[in-house]
């Protein structure tokens, strides 16, 4: 549900994620237990009616777009879920405290329009809330939940939403848990999908819970909300995996004021990322562009990628990113993204994106279908906004692994220090003559830098999210936020991932016990570092 709507019927405010850009990994992902109901092996594909129609579901809406998808390409393509999101209901229960489904929107039922999906072959999805009334305020399923997964299942429901509107205060984890449960003991899969907003560190308990997550809050349909989105979820990559899945929020191709470009960026950064791809437009009078761009079968493929991993930053300077993602068959999909209003060229190298043992690499454009072959550059001219997508193949691929050792401040010649050993949280840390452990610092594949081990080990973090020049770097318990994660640059700057701010030494000053802080990058030797 769109934030706007449940800021003005609800006055609840959702802070969301401000997250950047981190490093590349090609490693294992982050171990996590998936929920075991043997969907979404591959990242959901489907419908949602919510960006384009709002409240204005119904039933004729629903059979015309399952119509639609399975006649023009999209259901060929992919796409299986046909979802009904919120105002599908009366506002009141029935004697036996059963949702009703609304009988002018909904003639033939819940059920009689699941039938209508089944027939061709499509599959029916719906939309429920973890509080006590949906976001449009009709009636939700916090103390319900038993019941209404009883009524899901019952009608053919292949598919749940479920949003954190209303939800008095508790427990998301207790109240997504509950519905987990009655889901499974009503025999019929049904695929979970969390919608609650990003909150509560979601991913680090939502493998556990669902088939798919929302990191952040809702989308709109314009290329800044893309951006912010797009940076929030990017980070996550080692939570996801086959099974359970990070979802960026449903898809604004065709929509709002999205250019084509701008849409086909969007596409191709839900692939890299291995999200779910939810078309959230008006399916059967979409353009020929919008359903090309749907249906593209190279840029769908690497979302599918069975090997099931989240695409990862290489590298990111100036609004210039280079992100990549290993295939199951050892290519590797890379995307040059370019963020700015200017067309640049994006570069990077085999070797950046894991690949080596190879004196040529083979790269197939994956919007245009052009193939062409490198000794290792792997370079476009990127449009304004626009991004250019890469399957590279040949070769071996690997990397992605942790480096430890010494950070040592280049200008400094000192190195990263935590003050007298301590592991208290919040502690700032400097920079020292190199000398022990509390120098000794891990790079992970989840791009934070950690300090110590086991119980006291503690993550290089930025001071309460703070994004501004200034702001005081210390060490903190490890919770794989944003503001923990760290881009290790090509010209030797360290970048925070949620600030796009260089871990910098304050003052430029070399003396021991100087402290580290956040800097606008300015390219100075006191913002440059090595790791080893």
């Amino acid at each position: 549900m769109h934030m706007i709507k449940r800021a003005l019927a609800f006055a609840f405010s959702i802070a969301l994620l401000s997250v950047g850009v981190p490093l590349l990994s090609l490693g294992t992902a982050q171990p996590a237990a998936a929920l075991g109901n043997g969907l979404a092996l591959t990242p959901q594909m489907g419908f949602n009616d919510w960006n384009a129609y709002g409240c204005n579901v119904s039933e004729s809406l629903i059979k015309s777009t399952a119509q639609a998808m399975h006649t023009n390409g999209m259901q060929a393509a992919g796409y299986t879920y046909v979802n009904i999101d919120d105002c599908w209901m009366t506002h009141n229960r029935d004697s036996g405290g059963h949702l009703v489904p609304d009988p002018a929107k909904f003639p033939d039922g819940i059920k009689g329009t699941a039938d209508y999906v089944h027939s061709l072959g499509l599959k029916l999805g719906i939309y429920e809330d973890a509080g006590t009334a949906t976001c449009a305020g009709y009636p939700g399923s916090l103390g319900h939940e038993s019941t209404d997964a009883q009524s899901f299942a019952s009608w053919g429901v292949d598919y749940l939403k479920y949003d954190n509107c209303n939800n008095n205060g508790v427990s998301a984890q207790s109240r997504y848990t509950a519905m987990r449960d009655a889901l499974a003991a009503t025999g019929r899969p049904i695929l979970y999908s969390l919608c609650n907003w990003g909150q509560d560190n979601v991913w680090t308990w939502g493998a556990d819970v669902g088939n798919s997550w929302r990191t952040t809050g809702d989308i709109s349909a314009t290329f800044a909300s893309m951006l912010s989105i797009f940076h929030s979820n990017v980070g996550l990559a080692s939570y996801a995996g086959p099974g359970h899945w990070n979802d960026p929020d449903m898809l604004e191709v065709g929509n709002g004021s999205m250019t084509a470009t701008e849409s086909r960026s969007e596409f191709s950064l839900w692939a890299e990322m291995a999200a779910p791809l939810i078309a959230g437009t008006n399916i059967p009078s979409a353009s020929a562009e919008t359903l090309s761009t749907l249906t593209n079968s190279r840029v769908i493929a690497v979302d599918q990628d069975p090997l099931g991993k989240q695409g990862t930053m290489v590298s990111s300077s100036g609004g210039l990113d280079v992100l990549a993602k290993p295939l199951a068959n050892g290519d590797v999909s890379v995307a040059l993204f370019n963020e700015t209003g200017s067309t640049a060229t994006i570069s990077t190298t085999a070797a950046a994106i894991g690949k080596s043992g190879a004196s040529s690499y083979t790269l197939t454009d994956l919007w245009s279908g052009a193939t062409s072959t490198t000794a290792g550059t792997i370079s476009a001219s990127v449009p304004a906004h626009g991004t250019v997508m890469y399957r590279v193949a040949g070769g071996t691929s690997g990397g992605g692994t942790s480096v430890t050792g010494a950070l040592h401040a280049v200008g400094a010649g000192k190195c990263l220090d935590v003050p007298n050993s301590t592991t208290t949280a919040g502690t700032q840390v400097v920079i020292w003559s190199c000398n022990g452990a509390n120098q000794t610092w891990t790079h992970t594949a989840s791009n934070q830098f950690t300090v110590y081990s086991g119980s006291s080990q503690r993550c290089l973090d930025a001071y309460n999210n703070q994004t501004t020049p200034g702001t005081k770097v210390e060490i903190w318990s490890c919770n794989g936020q944003s503001n923990q994660q760290w881009t290790l640059n090509s010209n030797g700057t360290v970048t925070g991932v949620q600030s796009g701010l260089c871990l910098g030494v304050a003052g430029g000053a070399t003396a021991d016990g100087t402290l580290a802080e956040l800097q606008t990058c300015n390219g100075g030797s006191s913002q440059r570092w090595t790791l080893g």
